[in-house]
């Protein structure tokens, strides 16, 4: 079920007054089967795959918890993680496995080949496999107690707002509020819906009209100027920001009505002034998912310099083969490691940069300017529809900069003007965003103030989002 459909507001506001109608004790199971029915909504064939990393995951927890021995608690571990992964492995990494064995195979002349299975990818399965993961390590190392009640459990692997594309939550922050008791509170509910109001423009005003001028380019790269694919690359990334955060947020509005606070997962990335920053700014549920349980396991930098840059290099890799089964992911990861990399090196020396505002401000402008450049750069590859079509955009940006005007009959005028003033309103929220979300920012305004910018969000989506349903970009990871 999408957020952007007609569906979703009738199961909202179903769900909703039922949710707090019920005793605390049965809500947990209530949401529970509301979320499995809105995972099934369009996809029911894989509800099973859900219940079955449900399960293992809840009855691994009980086992380790009920045994003091090491090797034993390790064996369970193990045999969650292998369920949980083998399940995430087959169903998005088989044909890439098998690719790349036909690949070796014929390299070798040898004429045998591996069958390609072409199984349908389960939307979510990265997202609530981490999140099962998540809860296996924390068991584990006993820094979250295990839990008992199977209805809490299942309404925190399944929770509907943040279950196909996160944040990936810890169970440390969803299970105790699973289990505490929520009232109707009028002011969280007027707060949920305004974010998930914001959300809901980053999607449709932002994200899906820079989506159609993004697929024409990069649907037939070949056939578009330099400085087509050079505003295609600035659009997707503009895009892909609007779409997952705008995603974010209208979860974590869903969530905050129900009394559920979902954590941050997006802090005005695009002005991080480092690629490190950067990843502190972007899809933070997962970056520091990959720095508690790989980075930190692996050794983090406790080992020496050379065993600290391959731990990164290692973190970014899979985090690239996380996002997709393509080695054009595996590329993009490894771009933002060796990014990720040339940055603490350089951050080492010394730079004797004239000490006056006016200097630092301008230093810290040209960072951010940088920093947004190489992350769109990486963009491509993650974009691109093979890794053939990704070396021809950059090919062609490098080598032929100033081929032909950006504005073609193709896009018009009107649209791009619509598209760069929403891409304006989005920046200078985004200036004000650490001070707290962008609801916030509004309720410090006057009266005069807020209204009018509530009215002006909600006409802009009414105008402007384009007709049709389209999914969010991370459904299919």
């Amino acid at each position: 079920m999408l957020f952007n459909s007609v569906e979703f507001f009738a199961f909202l506001a179903v769900v909703v007054p039922v949710y707090f109608l019920l005793p605390n004790r049965w809500r947990p199971l209530f949401l529970a089967l509301a979320s499995y029915y809105f995972y099934m909504f369009s996809h029911p064939e894989f509800g099973w795959l859900l219940f079955t990393s449900t399960t293992v995951s809840y009855l691994g927890g009980l086992a380790m918890d009920r045994t003091a021995k090491v090797f034993q608690r390790r064996a369970v571990l193990v045999f969650c993680i292998v369920v949980n992964v083998g399940l995430l492995a087959f169903f998005k990494y088989g044909d890439l496995i098998g690719g790349s064995l036909n690949s070796g195979l014929h390299a070798l002349h040898l004429t045998a080949t591996i069958p390609r299975l072409h199984v349908a990818l389960p939307i979510g399965i990265s997202f609530f496999t981490f999140q099962a993961l998540s809860y296996c390590f924390d068991v584990y190392s006993r820094r979250f107690p295990v839990e008992r009640r199977f209805d809490v459990f299942a309404a925190y692997k399944a929770f509907f707002p943040q279950l196909v594309a996160g944040p990936i939550e810890r169970p440390g922050n969803i299970i105790p509020q699973m289990r505490a008791e929520h009232h109707f509170d009028y002011e969280r509910m007027v707060s949920g819906l305004r974010l998930m109001l914001w959300g809901f423009f980053k999607k449709l005003v932002i994200a899906d009209r820079l989506s159609v001028i993004v697929a024409e380019v990069y649907g037939s790269p070949g056939h578009h100027s330099s400085l087509q694919l050079l505003s295609a690359t600035y659009a997707f990334s503009f895009q892909i920001y609007g779409d997952f955060s705008g995603y974010t947020d209208i979860a974590r509005g869903c969530a905050r009505i129900l009394g559920i606070d979902l954590m941050e997962n997006f802090r005005a990335p695009y002005f991080a002034q480092s690629i490190p920053e950067f990843w502190g700014r972007w899809h933070i549920s997962l970056s520091t998912w990959f720095r508690d349980y790989l980075y930190i396991p692996l050794g983090g930098n406790r080992l020496g310099v050379l065993r600290w840059q391959v731990n990164i290099m290692v973190v970014f890799l899979v985090s690239g083969l996380w996002h997709g089964a393509d080695w054009k992911f595996a590329i993009w990861g490894m771009l933002h490691g060796i990014f990720f990399l040339v940055t603490r090196w350089l951050s080492r020396w010394s730079w004797n940069l004239p000490a006056s505002r006016w200097a630092q401000s301008a230093w810290a402008g040209a960072k951010i300017i940088i920093t947004f450049h190489l992350v769109a750069f990486a963009w491509i590859f993650f974009r691109a529809n093979t890794m053939g079509d990704a070396l021809l955009i950059v090919r062609k940006i490098v080598s032929h900069p100033l081929q032909t005007p950006i504005l073609t009959p193709l896009f018009g005028v009107p649209d791009l003007l619509v598209s760069a003033g929403a891409v304006a309103v989005l920046a200078l929220v985004n200036l004000f965003e650490w001070k707290g979300s962008p609801s916030a920012v509004l309720d410090r305004c006057p009266v005069w103030v807020r209204w009018p910018a509530y009215y002006a969000i909600i006409f802009a989506i009414v105008l402007y989002a384009p007709l049709g349903e389209r999914e969010f970009i991370y459904f299919q990871f």
